[in-house]
């Protein structure tokens, strides 16, 4: 008995050539990509309010309480027990209610709240769009962390860059579509910024990672010092032609389509990726802007003003990462202490970040992201510290088409948990596909006999945040 093997899409197209035409209006019709490259630009489901993202992760769990969320009655009952019954999960013993030890002062034209900690960021706050009611549900580093950045904490998912590179592509050929400088290797690791059972090519690039100091954030192996160019373009073509037979005739295409491609876009970056790196062409008001004339603020000055260059290049998702080889922002003791090294690290970085992309015409279509994978307890551990609270906390956006100056939602008088306009982290990322165009229920790919998405079931674009 003989069995007919089923023919591969390359196979009919090649056989078909008469309808060739009909397929490929099709595909533009439907947004696909008609191009052998899968990183090729792809049409969103509707007019989007940005085109590129930037995500600013503050690994650990910034506190809420003491940056964006001011609560008068925690200083008022300081000292005194929670009035109301906390979670019956908690990562750590709590104790009594802890005030914050900075000061909130409104600034710009809205009057927007901003603890002291931020005084760069302070100056920016028109811009700012403070998303005050953020939840999850796990108090853990690792599932908080994975559930931010993939929509679930138990399982291996997508990471939300991912599924924006897969729905939108890039408009840059010679760069990834999605780069992470120097992530966290820690609680979650790859799978924060992994493809998943997405293509291999949706998968983020990193750049170094928080062990290291960001002067050695570099992509490894990008000169040969072995062969020319010319030399490494006839061995990919070398490479491509011994595997077409395998493609035309095995289920391995679509995997091999992608190692190939890696191999065609590894060896583009080799002219692109050294220019975009070397900070020296920036001017030195602009490297000040970003502080990388301070020791203290040097690093992850050059992180954003890395981040900043590979958006003009139209990178579609950059995300950079403020951590040290663990958890920067953990402070359950020494909050005074950690919290305050933390900012001074990014304040004034992240307000130069926001002036630039400004001041370069990037803001309006480039979304902002910042925040940590959960807040902290309005309750002390010790006399100086907090527990992890991903009941409730901040996260804020800025550009791409959101409110500036305005904050949405509230958590409890005290900031335990999300009360008002409650943003789950399924809302969160619904809310981001959103602004990029991408209707988060319709944005799904089949895998295991089922049609998966960022949101799984769930999911509520915040409308009223919408400029």
């Amino acid at each position: 008995m003989s069995f007919l093997l089923p023919k591969t899409r390359r196979q009919i197209l090649q056989q078909s050539a008469i309808g060739f035409g009909g397929l490929a209006m099709q595909a533009l019709l439907a947004g696909e990509a008609t191009s052998e490259n899968p990183l090729i630009a792809r049409q969103p489901h509707f007019k989007p309010r940005a085109k590129r993202i930037v995500f600013l992760f503050m690994k650990g769990g910034p506190s809420h309480v003491d940056t964006f969320d001011p609560k008068p009655l925690l200083d008022r009952d300081h000292g005194k027990p929670l009035p109301f019954a906390g979670p019956k999960v908690t990562f750590a013993k709590q104790g009594n209610l802890l005030r914050s030890p900075w000061k909130f002062q409104q600034h710009g034209d809205s009057g927007l709240p901003v603890s002291e900690l931020f005084p760069q960021i302070a100056k920016q706050s028109d811009k700012l769009c403070v998303l005050r009611s953020v939840h999850g549900t796990n108090p853990a580093h690792g599932a908080a962390a994975l559930k931010l950045h993939t929509g679930a904490e138990q399982l291996v998912r997508p990471s939300f860059g991912s599924w924006i590179t897969y729905g939108l592509g890039t408009e840059n050929q010679n760069l990834p579509g999605f780069i992470t400088i120097c992530p966290t290797l820690a609680h979650g690791g790859v799978n924060n910024w992994g493809s998943a059972f997405l293509p291999s090519h949706c998968q983020g690039t990193p750049i170094g990672n928080a062990s290291l100091p960001a002067t050695q954030a570099n992509v490894k192996y990008i000169d040969n010092p072995h062969l020319s160019l010319q030399q490494q373009r006839e061995q990919i073509d070398l490479i491509r032609n011994l595997s077409q037979p395998f493609q035309e005739s095995t289920d391995a295409q679509e995997a091999l389509d992608s190692r190939l491609n890696s191999f065609e876009l590894a060896f583009r970056m080799q002219t692109a990726m050294p220019e975009i790196q070397d900070l020296s062409q920036e001017t030195t008001t602009t490297r000040s802007l970003y502080g990388i004339d301070d020791a203290v603020t040097e690093d992850f000055g050059r992180q954003c003003l890395m981040a900043r260059r590979f958006l003009e290049r139209d990178v579609r998702f950059v995300q950079v990462t403020h951590s040290d080889s663990f958890v920067q922002w953990d402070q359950h003791s020494n909050l005074y202490q950690g919290h305050t090294k933390n900012a001074a690290e990014v304040d004034r970085p992240i307000a130069g970040l926001l002036q630039d992309l400004e001041s370069r015409g990037l803001l309006e279509d480039t979304l902002v992201l910042w925040g940590g994978e959960f807040g902290r307890t309005p309750t002390s551990q010790g006399n100086n510290g907090r527990d992890h609270n991903p009941h409730g906390f901040t996260m804020w956006m800025a550009g791409g088409g959101v409110k500036g100056g305005f904050a949405y939602g509230a958590t409890d008088d005290y900031g335990y948990y999300a009360a008002e306009n409650k943003m789950h982290v399924h809302d969160l990322h619904a809310t981001i596909l959103h602004l990029l165009g991408l209707n988060h229920q319709r944005l799904t790919y089949r895998y295991a006999g089922r049609d998966f998405r960022l949101t799984d079931v769930a999911g509520v674009v915040a409308k009223d945040i919408l400029a």
